[in-house]
């Protein structure tokens, strides 16, 4: 089993903190989850309603789970977890990984590399789901770091699903490879730009996860 999968699943199987910025989708979810419980000991048909919110509220709970990871060795790591949906060379010379992920993902992405955030960038736009071409146009955030392999480009791509995107630190943080920097709530694509003169390592539909699987090969 490749080492992308076996961390994931090793994950799932301890226990784990839960996302910054994940208060305003858990906390009402879970206390309507824990209002319909007390209730059901007197009604039927609050213990009805019990079952779909506790049901919700565990799934909320899953959803931000923000588990914590031994970082990988290499140059570039995947900031995302999830699939790899393409790989693009670009016009400049880089290239394009674009990671798709889906709401049973982790959604806090990590710094690829080491280096100074020089630019959090917010770009309104649609809400079309992130495996749609047209989610080219959709709301992001670009991020740009400065690094030892000059200047990293990531974008938080926001889905259908996916209205918010939550930036963890601020442009002129210094990050170290495989901190925490930010939420996708829900999921949604994260794109890292690589380099000209790096190779990629991964393939499309390969499964990938933030801070362990390396993007580029020596």
């Amino acid at each position: 089993m490749p080492h992308s999968q076996t961390s994931a699943h090793r994950d799932s199987l301890t226990g784990v903190r839960l996302a910054r910025g994940a208060s305003p989708w858990l906390l009402p979810t879970v206390a309507t989850a824990a209002l319909s419980l007390v209730r059901a000991r007197k009604s039927r048909r609050a213990a009805a309603i019990a079952v779909p919110t506790t049901a919700l509220a565990a799934g909320m709970l899953w959803f931000f789970r923000d588990p914590e990871r031994e970082i990988a060795q290499g140059r570039v790591i995947s900031p995302a977890d999830g699939v790899v949906q393409s790989i693009m060379p670009w016009k400049d010379g880089r290239t394009r990984v674009a990671i798709f992920m889906s709401p049973l993902n982790v959604h806090v992405n990590r710094a690829p590399l080491a280096g100074t955030v020089t630019s959090v960038e917010h770009v309104p736009g649609g809400f079309v789901p992130a495996f749609n071409k047209e989610s080219e146009n959709n709301e992001r955030v670009v991020w740009h770091f400065d690094t030892e392999l000059g200047d990293i480009e990531m974008v938080q791509i926001a889905g259908a699903v996916a209205r918010r995107i939550v930036p963890y630190i601020p442009q002129g943080t210094k990050v170290e490879q495989g901190d925490r920097i930010g939420l996708i709530r829900f999921g949604s694509r994260v794109d890292i730009y690589l380099p000209e003169g790096v190779e990629v390592a991964v393939e499309v539909g390969q499964a990938t996860t933030a801070g362990v699987t390396r993007i580029d090969r020596d």
